[in-house]
């Protein structure tokens, strides 16, 4: 399989240019690893999940954002360069740090997600990969916006977060592992 990109989604446009509903810029969302393309509504799911983000945290809104939809294999590459940790993750989170010469608001940043990573994921926790998607796709803008979870508290308060926003989208509780064929205690 190529890392060569294969689809690049072209940022959706507003409608209507001058509502007051608009939240700010739509996401750039780019899909580099050709099986992202394979899964019916990705590009749809993945915008409607930043849209419900900015509705839920002010720091999000008008602020430009890529979603790169990646492969195993490039996020091993960053994850081993920028954090020092030389194997797949789910979801890479990087803050815009470049130098900004324009008055529109600076870009927040960029959220690079990992294809084999979130399918093995969505398989063992018996979750549907574009729900669990749409929830790596929340918590990579919740790190942009400053949110993290190195401590409890900062933990129960970014989940507590990405409930909510997830629930907008009628996707239910990430950390609710559902067990189809559990084993029964010993008797």
């Amino acid at each position: 399989m190529s890392n060569n990109p294969v689809v690049i989604a072209v940022k959706p446009q507003d409608a209507d240019q001058t509502a007051d509903d608009d939240p700010g810029p739509s996401p750039y969302i780019l899909i580099e690893y050709e099986k992202w393309a394979a899964l019916d509504g990705v590009e749809a799911l993945v915008a409607r999940a930043c849209e419900a983000a900015i509705g839920q945290e002010i720091v999000l809104a008008s602020r430009e954002v890529t979603v790169l939809l990646s492969s195993d294999e490039a996020v091993t590459e960053l994850n081993a360069s920028f954090r020092g940790k030389p194997r797949p993750t789910n979801v890479l989170s990087f803050p815009f740090s470049g130098h900004h010469y324009s008055d529109d608001p600076e870009p927040l940043g960029d959220i690079i997600i990992a294809y084999e990573t979130v399918m093995r994921e969505a398989n063992d926790e018996n979750k549907q990969p574009l729900d669990h998607l749409a929830h790596l796709t929340v918590h990579g803008l919740l790190h942009l916006a400053g949110y993290g979870h190195d401590t409890e508290e900062e933990a129960e308060c970014m989940e507590a977060l990405e409930r909510i926003i997830l629930a907008d989208l009628d996707i239910s509780d990430p950390y609710h592992i559902v067990e189809d064929d559990a084993p029964l205690p010993a008797q």
